[in-house]
């Protein structure tokens, strides 16, 4: 089943885990606190509110900088659009924009597809196209692996409900640390 199809068919907690995994994911390239969302995370175990939390993580990031690069104001943007009520619509559409999202950040970082401004470079299209059935395959890696995660945290919901919200929260922080990998060989490499 394709990434848009299983959005399609995700309940509010799914939805809201899949949009959640995506941005604890990318808020990475903001803040190294790999606690910032757990109060979040823990809000879906319970299915409390969890407008307050949202509001202390989006605070924590601070304001946007100026000289933010594309994937850190995507990373920003996917918290900051995050619905402070969890109904099935706006978790839908706001777990969808983060799928985007979130391919589009590791497309820009993935060294075997750098979207550089030139002829040729990947499109918002391409970050559409590489969720629907056999993807994957035309993906650069770091996007074929994050479209990977993307797919078992709503499989995980899907089949396990809250119970599976634990191993999603593994998913999202290997998903974590292979981001920081990435941009830590960036930056060496230009350093």
């Amino acid at each position: 089943m394709s990434l848009v199809e299983l959005i399609a068919q995700a309940d509010a907690r799914g939805l809201a885990a899949s949009g959640l995994a995506c941005s604890d994911r990318c808020v990475s390239l903001l803040v190294e606190d790999d606690e910032l969302l757990r109060p979040l995370w823990a809000h879906l175990v319970d299915d409390s509110d969890w407008s307050e939390s949202l509001l202390k993580a989006c605070a924590a990031l601070g304001p946007a900088d100026p000289g933010e690069d594309e994937a850190a104001g995507l990373a920003r943007e996917m918290l900051a659009s995050a619905p402070a009520e969890r109904t099935g619509e706006a978790l839908r559409a706001w777990a969808d924009a983060c799928s985007l999202a979130s391919l589009r950040v590791h497309r820009l970082l993935d060294p075997a597809d750098p979207a550089e401004p030139s002829e040729g470079a990947a499109t918002a299209e391409d970050d559409e196209a590489v969720r629907g059935e056999d993807g994957a395959d035309e993906a650069p890696p770091l996007v074929a692996a994050e479209l990977g995660r993307q797919v078992v945290v709503l499989q995980l919901l899907a089949e396990h409900g809250p119970q599976g919200l634990r191993r999603a929260l593994d998913v999202s922080g290997e998903g974590r640390r292979v981001l920081r990998a990435v941009v830590s060989r960036r930056a060496r490499g230009r350093g």
